[in-house]
């Protein structure tokens, strides 16, 4: 925990007014163009604009000292300290304030033949030419015209084009076709997300997408089925706005297929969608391309170099860490834990030291046990297995971003809601304290989680500090 530092209000004001874009390339972060924002490379939910953030996936922003709390996992005072430059002078650019008037939408100007995009999305991108075809007789794909703003070049871009209920275009994505360089992709300026790239069919089924691209080369996959009667949607990114509204306007709409990126980003967006998509009681499945994604697929199938798929590294130490809390489990078995063991368990994991991992585990287990021995009570028959199966069913890599130690502190402050728990009559209470029990053992497995993932990363950069 931070000391307590007093700020100026013009400090904090400066603070919070510092540039994320240029803050975050200084750490070393990579930025992505999206539309007027960038997105970071490491993590594709949160984008930054100005001293501005918003995180897609946890709909959370605000100014540039939420975000270095969030994203760093700092307290107030560090926060305040570290983005005035950690001497409380200031090295970062401050952002410029100014009135901005948002533009209405307007799609870029039509360029009088698509000969253009039609060879790039055919013979650079391998999409099928019926499947480009159909789309621009739908006028949800066209090419453009643009001028430079000293009206010196020409720029020609495929660009595809999202309709409202009443067929009013509402969002266009951009995407540059020239094969040469890094070519430009993003949103047009003003685009309602809630309209991107889509496809509406008869049937009862919606496939999704993060690109126009990733549905193009999807349907062109399956062009030989019927594929015209399901509908598609291309998010435009990773935000779900698009897919709710669709599913909001068309009720038969009743069952999803995500097909996000075979990727961490795209890992972490499908089950928080999958979540939501629960709540609501509407079906969900995914299907992962072969490769990162699924035009990548088509690129292998021509056997170019394709960008490889990419576990996500949270899954990959999951399952290893569950098999180990299962044994630990089995050893205890005949043992029986009371409130005070799980309690000393976890202080102990709190020590920093060579063992941190292990003692974690150690408690995560204790308290599964503890969770074991109130469902005996209550007449409910589960295995160890049973249990740590469920516990890791339970695990969203989208809901363990913070730091290792900050999800401890979480831990400590449910503890407190359990002292002197041993010896409840009652089975509601009795309900209720296994049900924390469950979360205290699968928050430990998160910090066990984090914690390897920044051993991993010290040993590959040994200048990494641990938090």
């Amino acid at each position: 925990m931070g000391t307590y530092i007093h700020f100026t209000k013009e400090q904090k004001e400066r603070a919070n007014s510092v540039d994320l874009e240029e803050f975050l390339q200084m750490q070393g972060e990579t930025l992505l163009p999206s539309g007027r924002e960038k997105r970071l490379k490491s993590n594709h939910s949160i984008t930054v604009r100005g001293n501005e953030w918003f995180d897609h996936a946890t709909k959370e922003g605000g100014l540039a000292i939420d975000f270095v709390q969030s994203f760093y996992g700092l307290v107030f005072p560090d926060a305040v300290t570290m983005l005035l430059g950690g001497e409380q002078g200031g090295v970062y650019s401050m952002v410029k304030k100014k009135e901005e008037i948002r533009k209405p939408f307007e799609l870029p100007p039509k360029n009088n033949e698509m000969r253009r995009v039609f060879a790039y999305l055919i013979k650079h991108r391998f999409i099928d030419r019926d499947v480009v075809s159909f789309f621009a007789k739908e006028k949800l794909i066209y090419e453009s015209k643009e001028q430079s703003k000293n009206k010196t070049k020409e720029y020609h871009n495929a660009i595809f084009v999202g309709y409202d209920e009443n067929g009013i275009p509402c969002h266009a994505h951009k995407r540059g076709i020239y094969t040469e360089g890094k070519s430009y992709k993003g949103n047009i300026n003003s685009s309602n997300p809630c309209y991107s790239f889509h496809y509406l069919g008869i049937s009862d089924r919606i496939y999704v997408f993060e690109a126009p691209i990733d549905m193009l080369s999807f349907i062109t996959v399956h062009k030989d089925t019927d594929w015209k009667k399901h509908s598609y949607v291309a998010l435009c990114g990773v935000s779900e706005q698009a897919l709710f509204k669709m599913l909001e306007i068309n009720p038969y709409l009743n069952h999803v297929i995500l097909c996000l990126d075979h990727d961490t980003a795209g890992i972490e967006a499908s089950e928080k969608i999958a979540d939501m998509l629960k709540e609501k009681n509407i079906g969900c499945n995914r299907l992962l391309s072969k490769q990162k994604d699924w035009n990548e697929d088509l690129k292998a199938e021509q056997n170019l170099t394709a960008i490889p798929s990419e576990e996500h590294p949270q899954y990959l130490i999951k399952d290893e860490h569950c098999n180990e809390i299962l044994e630990i489990i089995k050893e205890f078995k005949k043992i029986e834990f009371k409130y005070v063991d799980g309690l000393n368990a976890f202080q102990k994991s709190r020590k920093t030291n060579a063992l941190q991992a292990e003692a974690m585990k150690m408690a995560s287990a204790i308290f599964l046990c503890l969770t074991l021995k109130e469902f005996v009570q209550l007449g409910i028959t589960m295995t160890s297995e049973e249990i740590v199966q469920k516990m890791s069913e339970e695990f969203r890599a989208y809901q363990n971003r913070r730091k290792w130690y900050l999800t401890l502190y979480d831990i400590e402050t449910e503890l407190l809601t359990l002292k002197n728990q041993d010896g409840i009559i009652s089975e509601s209470d009795k309900a209720l304290t296994a049900k924390k029990y469950q979360k205290i053992a699968l928050e430990l497995l998160k910090s066990t989680i984090k914690l390897e993932l920044e051993h991993q990363k010290q040993v590959q950069n040994p200048s990494f500090k641990m938090a």
